[in-house]
């Protein structure tokens, strides 16, 4: 299977929200509780600094996406946060690091410093140990930060990763 990253087109939207939406549904990753329908999320992913999307070559079907976004506004406006989906029947085929990669290089190319998670719950054992192999520093543990579906809470477990741009003095 071939990938290629290409930024989001409207024209991909409905692959885009049934995506996206999975994981809230799944609600064991993403903070949000709302689902998304064509037009909130065709604003949503054209909101963001950047919308990757992960589309197989050789039938153009859409297996994964992320967003990129300012963590933070003024003089914290150099990190960066990002999330990430991918379709459930392709999980476990390494499409997850393909589009943290380029989310790192497109955050760099966008002049960010750094790359930020804030909420990569604990439980995300696939997920931390990707953000670990490429790199990512955990910066402790937020006892019960994320609520998940059932009402109960897990501890959260933010990440980092700096993009090698220093200050030019």
């Amino acid at each position: 299977m071939a990938i290629k990253v290409v930024a989001y087109d409207k024209k991909f939207v409905g692959e885009a929200i049934k995506i996206w939406n999975e994981v809230v549904r799944e609600g064991i990753a993403f903070p949000q509780e709302e689902e998304l329908d064509e037009t909130t999320g065709d604003e949503f992913f054209k909101a963001q600094s950047f919308t990757g999307l992960a589309v197989d070559e050789d039938n153009d079907e859409i297996l994964a996406l992320y967003i990129l976004h300012p963590n933070n506004v003024g003089r914290c406006g150099h990190i960066s946060n990002a999330s990430y989906a991918v379709r459930s029947d392709v999980r476990g085929k390494h499409i997850g690091e393909i589009i943290v990669k380029d989310c790192i290089a497109k955050a760099k190319q966008l002049g960010f410093r750094i790359l930020q998670f804030n909420a990569v719950v604990a439980t995300n054992i696939h997920a931390r140990h990707l953000y670990q192999r490429l790199g990512f520093k955990e910066l402790g543990i937020i006892p019960g930060g994320f609520r998940m579906p059932d009402g109960s809470f897990e501890d959260i477990v933010p990440q980092f990763i700096e993009l090698g741009i220093r200050n030019e003095e």
